[in-house]
């Protein structure tokens, strides 16, 4: 029987909450989730992991990582694309995650287009469970899936989260401005 694996959580404070950073013990994002949403992330670490896979320790991340997630909050939308991810998950799962992160910022794609993508056309459901699998929102950008009428489907850190992080996207501007804005809408 293997060692569980060891990885650092910690948290930073965003304009649209508190978001969970896991990496490893090499600075590798692992998962990113948003505090409200724990469990779901438990789950997903326990599903990649198993259950006695991993063993997370509180600690503090990478200065680089967290000055790259907060230069993503105050507009610097490219901040995010270099940091270094090791995920589990299967090779479908990693292939729909590697498109994911090619679809350029302020712009959508449908379950249909992502699957036609990646070469699957008829795997539309099962781009959608990948999507869905993914630990690492928002830096493998799952909330630019949209479903085929252009509704905002599902997304693992609410509607609300993605609405903004769309919006965001799509016309970045200053993390005082972000804040302000955060809390009129609230």
């Amino acid at each position: 029987m293997s060692e569980p694996l060891q990885l650092i959580i910690d948290r930073i404070a965003t304009p649209i909450g508190e978001m969970i950073v896991i990496t490893d013990h090499d600075g590798n994002l692992r998962a990113v989730d948003w505090a409200d949403y724990e469990p779901r992330m438990q789950r997903l670490l326990q599903l990649h992991y198993g259950a006695n896979g991993f063993k997370l320790e509180p600690g503090k991340i990478s200065a680089t990582l967290t000055k790259a997630i907060n230069r993503y909050f105050a507009g610097n939308l490219a901040a995010l694309d270099t940091l270094p991810v090791a995920t589990a998950g299967t090779p479908f799962q990693r292939s729909v995650w590697r498109a994911l992160r090619d679809i350029p910022f302020g712009t959508t794609i449908t379950y249909a287009a992502l699957a036609q993508k990646i070469g699957k056309p008829a795997a539309v459901r099962a781009v959608g469970l990948a999507n869905g699998a993914n630990p690492i929102g928002m830096i493998v950008p799952c909330h630019r899936v949209i479903g085929a009428n252009g509704s905002l489907t599902g997304y693992g850190g609410g509607i609300d989260r993605k609405r903004w992080l769309l919006k965001h996207e799509s016309n970045p501007f200053s993390l005082e401005n972000t804040t302000s804005i955060w809390k009129l809408e609230a």
